[in-house]
């Protein structure tokens, strides 16, 4: 059982029930890890700035060998720039493509390359497959997005920032002429290197760029797709004021999020036009309230593990190392601080749809988990467990069933645990063998019903 770093509270106004986060740690040795992602199987891909893409297990190991190595005559690292984003496409299992993104060296010009992986080794790309796909160039060194994404629609989603320096001084963001401080879309399928989706807003002789799907973006650095609703949400990073959060339907081109005549739902430039033509954001927040300087979008949570979590948006700030949790009534709940852990840049989702981030400062992923501590069918029928987090000693109570025996469970659904009693109201487990984590516990009484509930060791 790894480490539980924390465990933080993170109450919603609105829910019945509390929702406790547990952070977990799942793997260390990373440097600079900007992304997590997977293949369409169980591994998870994690990108390092500085040009490395490696592969961590399931059981938190890392591959020895990378899957791809970019060295600095290919790209360009430091502050904002490096190897940014990572792709797979939909069916990667057959033509073994991926697409990364990353600033090119010498110009720090955005580049979209698509590889391929190694026909003899599924855990190796091919260097030499590299394609050149899309260019953008960059005035700035900063503001370069990063996030790239295969929508719901097959079609390739890229992130792109408003070109740097402050205040979008080329005012790129609203020049639909202009790629950057955009939301991009392509079908990398549809041609040589690729084509433009027929219901793109601006395709065609539509004036603005064929590429464009959306503007008015400062620097998306995070965005994601809901695996069920096919929701786009895009976590813009503010000027000096406000973070913002965006939502948009799968089919909803053409939306001007308003930077830089907005920066969130207030004026930024009073030159622009106000009011009229814009989609403001559905969540927000100010750097004077929180303390927070840069948002890193993450998921709307669709795994099974954990009930409480599902249909919520997961996201953090650079600057605050804490989680927030976005719920669809509109509130925003935050977690305690997490002690350790500093500078999130990235979520990730795997295969089943659990959530992980990444801490730059150091370089480790953890994993999201719930400790609610308590089932309904549990408390209702009068169990109880204590402490929790529990040290040595677990000890549970019965109002009325007498409990026979005991089973435990990690987090991967192994026993760890399993003691015959002899029946009675009341009992002590002696768990001083287990390792510190998350558990589940399942209670059987007298007549062989059964009763189940989270808890942690300490």
């Amino acid at each position: 059982m790894k480490k539980i770093t924390c465990l933080i509270t993170a109450i919603i106004a609105t829910a019945s029930m509390a929702q406790t986060i547990a952070v977990q740690q799942f793997a260390a040795g990373f440097t600079a890890p900007v992304e997590i992602t997977h293949a369409g199987d169980d591994r998870l891909f994690v990108v390092q700035q500085g040009g490395a893409i490696r592969i961590l297990n399931t059981d938190g190991t890392i591959n020895p060998t990378n899957f791809l190595t970019l060295n600095t005559s290919v790209i360009s690292t430091g502050g904002e720039r490096g190897l940014l984003g990572l792709a797979f496409h939909p069916d990667y299992e057959q033509n073994g493509f991926f697409y990364v993104n990353y600033t090119r060296a010498g110009d720090g010009a955005t580049v979209i390359a698509r590889y391929q992986v190694s026909t003899a080794n599924p855990n190796v790309a091919n260097p030499a497959s590299a394609t050149t796909i899309l260019t953008v160039p960059q005035p700035f060194s900063n503001h370069n997005g990063g996030t790239i994404k295969f929508g719901p629609d097959g079609y390739l989603y890229i992130g792109m920032g408003d070109g740097g320096a402050g205040g979008d001084p080329g005012n790129r963001a609203q020049n639909l002429n202009d790629n950057l401080g955009k939301m991009l879309r392509i079908d990398v399928d549809g041609g040589s290197p690729y084509t433009i989706p027929a219901d793109n807003p601006f395709a065609g002789a539509v004036p603005g760029n064929d590429e464009i799907w959306a503007s008015g973006l400062r620097n998306p650095w995070k965005f994601s797709f809901d695996k069920v609703t096919g929701d786009l949400w895009i976590a813009d990073v503010g000027q000096a004021v406000m973070e913002e959060i965006n939502k948009a339907a799968p089919t909803a081109g053409g939306l001007n999020y308003g930077w830089k005549c907005y920066e969130g739902s207030s004026v930024f430039s009073s030159s622009c036009a106000t009011g009229t033509g814009f989609t403001f954001p559905i969540a927000e927040y100010t750097h004077s309230a929180t303390g927070g300087c840069s948002v890193t979008g993450g998921y709307v949570y669709r795994g099974t593990t954990y009930p409480n979590f599902i249909g919520k948006y997961f996201f953090a700030d650079y600057c605050v190392n804490r989680i927030g949790m976005f719920t669809e009534g509109g509130d925003i709940a935050y977690s305690n601080l997490l002690p350790g852990v500093g500078g999130i840049t990235s979520f990730g989702e795997d295969i089943t749809g659990e959530l992980y981030f990444a801490s730059s400062s150091n370089g480790r992923i953890y994993r999201i988990l719930d400790s609610s501590l308590g089932t309904s069918d549990f408390s209702a029928n009068g169990f109880s467990l204590y402490p929790n987090p529990a040290g040595a000693v677990l000890h549970l109570t019965s109002a009325q069933r007498e409990i026979s025996s005991v089973r435990i469970f990690d987090l991967t659904g192994k026993v760890v645990l399993n003691q015959p009693l002899t029946p009675a109201l009341q009992q002590s487990i002696d768990i001083a063998a287990l390792s510190g984590g998350l558990y589940t516990i399942t209670v059987s009484d007298n007549e062989g019903r059964t009763y189940s509930s989270k808890w942690s060791k300490l």
